[in-house]
């Protein structure tokens, strides 16, 4: 991996318009980031791909979009009320507030002060008051997971859409988790997008699906330009699992700051849908709280074999968007040594991520004919290339080269007084620097062979 440190790829992102600190003219707000021009078409393009390998490319799985308020009694009976929370502790000294293991030797990170106070349990989930009257019992949470909804769905996708098991539901979505401690850029954040699948499964069958997830998620990640020997596969101990987790692989990445998760893949047994059905006792479910109040929706699907009633058992692989695209970019970012002591940077971003698809630029600004030339070209490439095509008029070729270096466009196209007498445009590519003159009739067609099938 290239040396480089995270200040470097937070200079890039404010400098080339990817990330920039939310409400910043205000101070900001700590945990929250706004993307900017380029970082959502990157972002957006990172989601299209998993949704297309998760929905398009497989016929055993929906998709779904569901609410961002939550019914408390869904993060009551998930566990998530009594079991969602990270130790916090204060330091008298600072006043400063940390997770608990997050400290070291007892020390204060803040002032290496030893006067900590006890850690206690700090519920990470924000409450929201719902309708006119702010009475205490009228609330929701922002859902701290795009799970639940999921699982609370389960019957009116089976309804909607039949499906017998394996089969799963997908969704893209926003979490939000008050975190004590928000840091390293958009890696821990207290607003952030997640990427989920619940694959639902026999009972019996879980292990190898569980394992075979772990390798489908490892490929796709490769697929978006990680490197294999950036990612280490972690096997949580039982004492560190989730309260609904059997068994989870975390696919590590060694972002600048350390190796840390970029996906879990869950074995979440039959405790959800289990805790959302009604009649436990009848569908032999272990857990559960017996109120007035409670589903009244029976989460099974009947074995077309045996047609008993089986509560699946569930693989989850989720990911974090906000952190996939700092791995991309951390794995992309790189500074090339040029002639004549010069340096360019680069974002060697895969053609599908990249935000900008094909610059085109004119060699002069001012001239009429090579700018209506352009523009031209410029509209017929966004009817076949999938994605933005940015038109460059800056007059500076030079500066356009290492800009678009820079924010990762695959190629850039020049326009020039060559183009008006013979009709062939400069087709730059991005990593080797080659240029290659090619017919205004092929463009397209070359564009699409070399750098989007």
């Amino acid at each position: 991996m290239n040396k480089h440190s995270m200040e470097d790829l937070v200079s890039l992102c404010k400098r080339r318009g990817f990330i920039f600190q939310s409400n910043e003219i205000y101070g900001g707000l700590q945990g929250l980031y706004d993307y900017g021009p380029l970082g959502v078409e990157l972002k957006n393009n990172l989601k299209k791909a998993w949704w297309k390998s998760m929905i398009y490319e497989r016929d055993d799985i929906e998709g779904l979009d569901t609410s961002i308020l939550t019914n408390p009694l869904v993060l009551k009976y998930s566990g998530h009320e009594e079991t969602f929370s990270d130790p916090l502790v204060d330091c008298r000294e600072c006043n400063s507030r940390w997770r608990a293991d997050h400290i070291t030797d007892n020390k204060c990170p803040g002032c290496g002060s030893l006067d900590l106070t006890e850690p206690r349990p700090f519920n990470l989930m924000f409450k929201t008051n719902v309708g006119p009257v702010d009475d205490g019992e009228s609330f929701a949470y922002l859902r701290p997971e795009t799970a639940q909804n999921i699982f609370t769905n389960f019957k009116n996708v089976l309804d909607s859409t039949p499906h017998s098991l394996p089969f799963g539901i997908a969704q893209i979505g926003k979490a939000f988790r008050n975190e004590i401690t928000p840091r390293n850029f958009i890696f821990r954040v207290r607003e952030f997008e997640q990427m989920e699948l619940e694959f639902f499964v026999k009972p019996g069958e879980d292990d190898d699906w569980h394992e075979k997830w772990t390798e489908i998620r490892i490929k796709w990640w490769e697929d978006q330009g990680i490197s294999r020997e950036n990612i280490e596969l972690y096997h949580v101990p039982g004492e560190e699992l989730a309260h609904y987790s059997k068994a989870t692989v975390d696919i590590m990445y060694k972002y600048p700051h350390g190796l840390e998760e970029l996906e879990g893949i869950a074995n979440r047994t039959d405790f959800d849908l289990g805790s959302h059905t009604k009649n436990q006792e009848d569908l032999d479910i272990k857990a559960s709280v017996k109120e007035n109040k409670r589903s009244n929706a029976k989460l099974a699907i009947q074995d077309l074999e045996s047609k008993n009633w089986v509560v699946p058992y569930v693989i989850e692989p989720s990911a974090g968007v906000d952190r996939g695209v700092l791995a991309i970019l951390n794995e992309a970012y790189r500074v090339e040594s040029l002639e004549g002591g010069k340096e360019r940077t680069v974002l060697g971003l895969k053609p599908h991520i990249s935000p900008i698809k094909i610059a085109v630029i004119p060699l002069k600004r001012n001239d009429e004919n090579i700018v209506a030339k352009s523009i031209e070209l410029k509209s017929q490439l966004q009817k076949t290339i999938p994605g933005r095509v940015l038109l460059e008029n800056t007059g500076n070729i030079g500066k356009s080269y290492r800009k678009h270096d820079e924010v990762g466009t695959p190629a850039c196209i020049t326009v020039d007084f060559q183009t008006i007498d013979d009709n062939t445009v400069t087709v730059r590519d991005r990593d080797t620097m080659e240029q290659k003159r090619v017919n205004l009739e092929e463009v397209s067609t070359f564009l699409t062979n070399n750098y989007f099938i």
